[in-house]
Order: structure tokens, then sequence, then C-alpha cells
């Protein structure tokens, strides 16, 4: 992630367009968040949950990081996580840590959830004209490339 050295003018059209894609970005995840309540995971669950299908497994202390929360915090969310039977404790070297990782139920339910999302996304999309589902294609690919420089 790349320091903010200076501010930036809320006249500029760069900061116009900054907040026009924040403001997207956020109804965007609310909308998502939302179907994602329809499967049965909270956000916060589902979040952590995705870290350790994509990234590997991981140690309760390295999982907290990757979210940005405190340990009590992602301890609590792991329970949950344990207690559904996503994500089981594996034992380490070290007698003290544990390492968490996904279970196949985990890995489905994370797919699932995807799936639901995308397919939310697909039906709004497959209502737009085709030039502006080719827009949106071109719109997508600029913001990975967005976020790469963030």
């Amino acid at each position: 992630m790349t320091d903010v050295k200076h501010k930036i003018s809320p006249n500029t059209e760069a900061y116009r367009v900054g907040d026009l894609l924040h403001s997207a970005a956020i109804h965007l995840l609310r909308k998502m968040r939302m179907r994602d309540r329809s499967i049965g995971i909270g956000p916060a669950q589902l979040s952590a949950l995705s870290v350790l299908v994509f990234a590997g497994p991981r140690s309760l202390k390295e999982l907290a990081a990757a979210e940005q929360v405190q340990a009590p915090t992602m301890s609590r969310i792991v329970a949950g996580l344990v207690r559904t039977g996503f994500v089981r404790r594996r034992p380490t070297d070290d007698k003290r840590r544990m390492r968490l990782e996904a279970t196949a139920k985990g890995i489905k339910i994370l797919q699932e959830g995807r799936r639901h999302r995308v397919e939310l996304l697909a039906q709004a999309l497959q209502t737009l004209p085709q030039k502006d589902l080719q827009e949106a294609s071109v719109l997508a690919q600029f913001m990975r490339n967005l976020v790469s420089r963030l």
C-alpha cells in the first residue's frame, strides 16, 4: 500500500472520481453482504475463512493481522468457524500454538457464497445493453489495476 504523502484537494477530478468509486464500492459490498447472510455465515467469519482458503493455513495471530483485528476478536471469530465445522485447529511443533485451516465444508461454503454473489452480479449485468456490458468488463479490469496501485 502506498503512503499518502500529501492531501489531494477535493476540487480535483481525481478526488471526485475517487469519491464516486468509494461510494460505489461501499454500496456493492453492502448488497453482497445481504446475499451472504442467506448462506448462514456472517461477514467477519466469511472474510476470515476466505483468508484461510485462498492464502492457506495460518496461526491465530497471522489471521488476525491479515484481517486487521486484534487476536481476542479473531479468537471469537475462529471459535464460531470451528463450531460450525468450517475451520479446524491443527497442532504445531510449538505446543502453545495452533494452525488454523479451512475444512472441506468451509471451502464449500466459501465457494457457494462466491457463486451466489457472482450470480447476483450476473443477473444485474445481463439486463444491460451489450455496449454497457463491454464497458463494465473494461471497468472491472480497471478496478483490478487500480487496486494494485493502493
